[in-house]
């Protein structure tokens, strides 16, 4: 039921708080294995950036493992986006308004900005509308405008809840075991065919997950 609309402000204001608590109860009670990829800690040893890219239903759980970190994540105009907009910065990250669907254009600029300020753009590549597991090509286009490589992320839940939504979003549940696996990153040339570069990623992001799902069942 929706809430009415006076009420509103008020759980735009204790939703991200109690999301707050709830994730950072499962971090505590949660196993976390990082397969770390010699080639991006590379990256991070020559103080360069690059741009996550990572699958919408396995966002949540990935926002607590980088805490803290220099990032900033496209997140939609949706009344969704606006919790996860809220939520970011409790795990000291920043957010950048829009997606491909709304306010496109803009939001992107906003994450080139931010990157050259030498933060990690996040991209859900396949949101926030999907399908889902299938790359769209807006971050195709950051990786071309910023010319950063493209580090695919996955993180595996042994246990979770799986909701019915368009991306299977996977809400992690406490006292169970997380795998976070971090791919080869993927090099985007300025005039490569944005169709065939989708491809690659969606085979990179496909190959980190199903490593981390194997590794978090396990």
């Amino acid at each position: 039921m929706k809430a009415p609309s006076f009420m509103q402000p008020v759980m735009h204001r204790l939703a991200p708080m109690a999301a707050e608590v709830y994730l950072r109860f499962v971090g505590i009670t949660t196993r976390i294995k990082k397969i770390e990829n010699p080639r991006v800690e590379n990256l991070e040893k020559d103080g360069r950036n690059f741009i996550y890219a990572i699958w919408h239903c396995q966002q949540v759980f990935l926002m607590y493992a980088h805490q803290g970190g220099k990032v900033c994540a496209l997140v939609s105009k949706s009344r969704d986006g606006e919790y996860i907009a809220r939520l970011l910065p409790r795990f000291g990250m920043e957010a950048v308004r829009g997606s491909t669907s709304k306010g496109g254009p803009q939001a992107l600029l906003g994450l080139l900005d931010k990157a050259q300020q030498g933060f990690h753009p996040v991209i859900t590549p396949d949101g926030p509308r999907g399908p889902a597991r299938t790359v769209q090509q807006g971050v195709v286009f950051l990786a071309q405008k910023t010319g950063l490589p493209i580090v695919p992320v996955a993180c595996g839940l042994k246990f979770k809840a799986v909701f019915n939504s368009w991306d299977r979003f996977q809400l992690p549940l406490p006292f169970g075991s997380a795998a976070i696996v971090y791919g080869n990153p993927v090099d985007i040339a300025h005039d490569a065919d944005a169709g065939e570069a989708a491809r690659k990623i969606q085979t990179a992001l496909e190959a980190a997950s199903a490593t981390a799902e194997q590794l978090a069942a396990a």
